[in-house]
């Protein structure tokens, strides 16, 4: 018995020729994986590169375009630059009053569910989740009514007005990074400390569930105002002007310069995620030296 168990276990052990055989093929399987995923990113990226710097029916290689958006002088291209700017500060002015509105009204809901009903919270996950299954156009025809009223009685054609819009495409993102923190600490158990030892809820709220949820309170805004700035699809059928509509009717007067501030804005998103994990970092490092 003793030698068929000792003979069917040494069988199993595969020798180091093969072991290492294996490993070397699943080292070439995650090159080639890892290779096609890079070039399906940067591929496009490299052609939008070279259409900004190479005239498309002269074949003449010019920093043109950039020159033209960094000095903000485009009428040598035939472009003006104006509805560009306009844009550009309508869409990062939205990024901060849908931020704003989306953290007072998410964070405190979610504490308080989290900690209240775990029913309720999964009928909050499936509200705040839907406009992910929603087409952005759908939105758009139940929204338009709303915004015509708000247009005419209440508010008035300002972009700005864009930002409740915005708070609902930013909902699923922003709560999925939230519940993350949440999840992450045990809230009741800091909750109830807190209380027993005379705090109020406002300090607790303050003072120490919101410096446990700073690296999910940064992931939410940190995509929400990725999606901001690249939303088009409610703004142009709205009516309304931001960035990605300022790109679109630039690009029809000159499609290197609007190209060449599309790459801008793709390389501002990858400076924010770059910064939230350089951040998140340092919270965590700071946190294991205290």
């Amino acid at each position: 018995m003793n030698e068929t168990s000792t003979t069917t276990a040494a069988s199993t052990v595969k020798p180091p020729q093969l072991r290492a055989a294996r490993i070397r093929k699943q080292s070439i399987i995650k090159f080639v994986i890892l290779f096609v995923t890079l070039a399906f990113l940067f591929v496009p990226l490299l052609a939008m590169l070279i259409f900004t710097l190479r005239h498309p029916l002269s074949g003449r290689w010019s920093a043109a375009p950039w020159i033209a958006i960094f000095t903000g002088n485009g009428e040598s291209l035939g472009a003006d630059l104006t509805v560009l700017w306009q844009g550009l500060g309508t869409s990062l002015a939205l990024s901060v009053v849908t931020v704003v509105i989306m953290l007072l009204l998410m964070v405190p809901t979610m504490v308080i569910v989290h900690i209240r009903s775990k029913a309720l919270e999964r009928v909050i996950e499936w509200v705040a989740t839907l406009p992910l299954t929603i087409p952005a156009i759908v939105l758009v025809v139940g929204l338009g009514p709303i915004y015509r009223w708000l247009s005419a009685d209440v508010l008035n054609t300002n972009p700005i007005w864009l930002c409740f819009a915005y708070v609902i495409l930013v909902m699923p993102f922003a709560f999925r990074a939230i519940a993350v923190g949440l999840n992450s600490i045990d809230v009741k158990t800091l909750v109830e400390a807190s209380r027993s030892l005379g705090a109020s809820w406002p300090k607790v709220f303050f003072r120490v569930i919101i410096p446990n949820l700073w690296q999910s309170i940064l992931s939410a805004s940190f995509i929400s105002i990725a999606v901001v700035l690249g939303e088009y699809t409610v703004a142009s059928l709205l009516g309304r002007m931001n960035l990605q509509v300022a790109l679109y009717q630039l690009g029809q007067s000159n499609s290197q310069i609007s190209t060449a501030m599309s790459l801008l804005a793709l390389l501002f998103g990858v400076v924010l995620l770059v910064a939230l994990d350089l951040i998140s970092d340092a919270m965590r490092k700071s946190k294991e030296g205290k």
